[in-house]
């Protein structure tokens, strides 16, 4: 098994809900077993800043699967949930990023780019990622030094801990 990092939001119908279906599903799976979950965050939205707040959250899972048949099965889970992609950085009823796959330093293919190019620049991803994986190093810093030096302004955690995913 494979140890892989993910990042989780929504800002449409009910992100919580939705986030909380697509860990059930990867937990599942014979392949994946989500190993843990970060609190959920309530952050403004980034890059297309007219659009309600966004609920995001992180998760590491341990899986069989290739980086490119995660990304299918996540691809696959936005689609049962009815994920849209209209618009880059739009509103959306859920988003599955792969953040971080152990074992790959760095994958550049046209549908996948690992670790995830932007992650070092979203406070979004980098504070609750944090929460589960302080001592991450990507592009030579750890994932707390990453958090430390973003701007987490407006970003509040919403839930207490890290089982709201399991009764959603």
């Amino acid at each position: 098994m494979n140890r892989a990092w993910l990042g989780l939001g929504g800002n449409l119908g009910d992100p919580i809900k939705a986030m909380s279906k697509v860990l059930r599903s990867l937990d599942g799976r014979d392949d994946t077993t989500v190993r843990a979950v970060s609190p959920v965050y309530m952050t403004p939205p980034w890059g297309k800043t007219d659009q309600p707040a966004f609920k995001n959250a992180c998760a590491e899972i341990a899986t069989t699967l290739s980086p490119q048949q995660l990304l299918r099965v996540g691809l696959d889970i936005e689609l049962e949930l009815k994920r849209e992609r209209l618009e880059r950085w739009g509103p959306r009823v859920i988003d599955v990023d792969i953040l971080v796959y152990e074992g790959i330093g760095v994958l550049e293919e046209p549908e996948l780019t690992l670790p995830h190019p932007r992650m070092t620049e979203r406070a979004f991803v980098l504070v609750p990622l944090a929460d589960i994986a302080p001592d991450l190093v990507v592009g030579g810093l750890s994932i707390a030094e990453w958090a430390s030096r973003s701007d987490a302004s407006g970003i509040e955690r919403i839930t207490p801990g890290d089982e709201w995913w399991q009764s959603g």
